[in-house]
């Protein structure tokens, strides 16, 4: 340390300054917190430091941000082509197989058309979880897309219209679309069942763990509790079944009315 007079080096035993002779005893034990403040300041890293990691991790993070756009937008395009153009492209081959190939009985186009969807939206919904409302306008797309590339394939056979041409070719076209619909939906239905089913079963464990504490602080209501919980897992378990059960009865009824009243 140095002499607050002449600012010499003074051994830090010493209590008189060598140089100037001055009395040292009452400055060193300031002398000393002003050296350990020194070493203190000495030891903190510069501010610049800090702000050129803040902004190392700001880029880092809008980087992270950007792939997953990227990875998302390329999610969303793979999605589209395997669980929607796959399916109407089959439903296409499917058609120019029993009408034109092999000029079989349309039922068995009906039944492909009610069949082939569902599984796709099944495999679609069973893996994550998803926005409800862009894939119902996608269902609207497969549908209309289908029936109207049928109709297209037909007219390059025998040069008939593409579109309908009165009230009994639409309704129709209407019926055989929504088919393809309710297929589709059966499936979303019973894919997002089968995903919640799997959540639920993760969180088993945490809500059984739940439900033994607040079973304990209700001396006489424990029973109650587990009734209500098994009540409200039943009524998840089963609601979506059900919602799907009544579309693939009206995808049935709207893929064989027109052929069973004919």
């Amino acid at each position: 340390m140095n002499c607050p007079y002449c600012l010499s080096e003074v051994s830090e035993e010493a209590h008189v300054c060598k140089t100037c002779s001055r009395d040292l005893y009452l400055f060193k034990p300031m002398m000393a917190k002003v050296a350990d403040l020194e070493g203190k300041l000495a030891a903190v890293i510069n501010t610049e430091f800090y702000e050129l990691r803040i902004a190392e991790l700001e880029q880092q993070l809008e980087d992270q941000n950007e792939r997953l756009e990227k990875i998302s937008a390329f999610q969303w395009m793979a999605d589209i082509a395997i669980y929607l153009i796959i399916p109407l492209v089959l439903l296409l081959v499917a058609h120019w197989l029993i009408a034109v190939v092999y000029d079989t009985k349309m039922i068995y186009l009906r039944i492909i058309s009610m069949v082939l969807p569902l599984p796709f939206a099944y495999a679609l919904f069973n893996k994550h979880s998803h926005k409800v409302m862009p894939w119902f306008a996608g269902v609207i797309f497969l549908a209309i897309a289908s029936v109207i590339g049928m109709s297209w394939i037909t007219s390059l056979v025998d040069r008939s219209p593409v579109w309908p041409q009165n009230l009994f070719e639409w309704k129709e076209v209407l019926e055989y679309s929504a088919s393809i619909a309710f297929s589709f939906l059966t499936g979303m239905l019973l894919g997002g069942v089968a995903y919640a089913a799997k959540q639920r079963a993760r969180r088993a464990g945490l809500v059984s763990s739940m439900m033994k504490v607040a079973s304990l602080n209700f001396k006489d209501g424990g029973a109650s509790l587990k009734n209500v919980h098994g009540l409200m897992k039943a009524l998840q378990e089963y609601g979506g079944t059900v919602v799907a059960l009544g579309t693939t009865a009206v995808s049935i009824y709207t893929g064989l009315k027109g052929i069973i009243g004919s």
